[in-house]
């Protein structure tokens, strides 16, 4: 039987859309991409057991990198390849904002903290923030553990409580300052410092240090950690994830930690 040339054509055609078929068949499907975030080390706890849920609910996965808010808003600025940027204060999301790395339209606050001063568990130490507070002699010639005082949004707010309490020329000079908050909590749960200060989140989750007092809240600047999209981020999983830490869902794994999440501050 002899076949038309439009016929061999076509079944030349499906023979090969088959064997593409059986090909790619063969071949893995590709995975998605991860959400990149990059989050201040206060939320590890929190936003470790949020994305596991998200994970969890919807297949998708994220990448979390954690570290002080100041070092990963200049990250961002290098090129960084992050997909959310997650801070601890304020300040540094206007940097990013103002230097163009974030997508504007997506920036929210999320959450709340308060800053404490701290102690290796069973120090027995009892110290009154009140004005005027002798830190130093507390000290007894010990190091007082915060995160950089100049960079770090928890050694800002602790720098201001200081300043605002008539402490901190007292004690500038005996200052450990660390990398980040976690970094600062490490020095008083090891012993290697008597005194820390650390957010109220931070102090929840490490068994090895007591809380010695809270800071009163008018001594600081208010403790706001937004959230923003990157502008280079080109993960369309990045707004689901963000709209995820925004949800009720999200809601439990924040407050576990000890975080107020905005909007649902009880009112007197």
């Amino acid at each position: 039987m002899t076949v038309s040339r439009p016929r061999r054509a076509w079944i030349a055609g499906l023979a090969l859309a088959l064997a593409a078929g059986a090909v790619s068949a063969a071949l893995p499907a590709r995975a998605e991409e991860p959400v990149v975030v990059f989050a201040a080390a206060s939320l590890k706890n929190a936003l470790d057991e949020a994305s596991a849920a998200w994970t969890k609910e919807t297949g998708k996965t994220s990448r979390l990198s954690y570290a002080g808010s100041n070092a990963l808003a200049k990250q961002i600025e290098s090129g960084a390849p992050a997909d959310l940027f997650f801070s601890a204060d304020l300040a540094w999301m206007d940097y990013a904002e103002k230097n163009g790395t974030i997508r504007p339209e997506t920036r929210t606050n999320l959450l709340r903290n308060a800053i404490v001063l701290v102690a290796p568990k069973g120090a027995n130490t009892k110290i009154p923030l009140e004005p005027g507070v002798d830190l130093a002699k507390a000290l007894a010639g010990g190091r007082l553990a915060m995160g950089n005082v100049e960079a770090v949004p928890a050694g800002k707010y602790g720098k201001a409580a200081l300043e605002k309490l008539g402490a901190w020329d007292g004690v500038k000079s005996q200052v450990a300052q660390a990398e980040n908050v976690r970094a600062a909590l490490l020095l008083v749960s090891r012993g290697e410092a008597p005194l820390g200060i650390v957010y109220a989140t931070d102090a929840a989750s490490d068994p090895s240090v007591d809380v010695v007092a809270t800071f009163p809240e008018g001594s600081h600047p208010p403790i706001v950690y937004p959230a923003a999209l990157t502008k280079e981020s080109r993960n369309a999983d990045g707004a689901a994830f963000l709209s995820y830490l925004r949800s009720p869902a999200a809601r439990p794994f924040f407050e576990r930690q000890g975080f107020v999440v905005i909007g649902t501050e009880k009112r007197s």
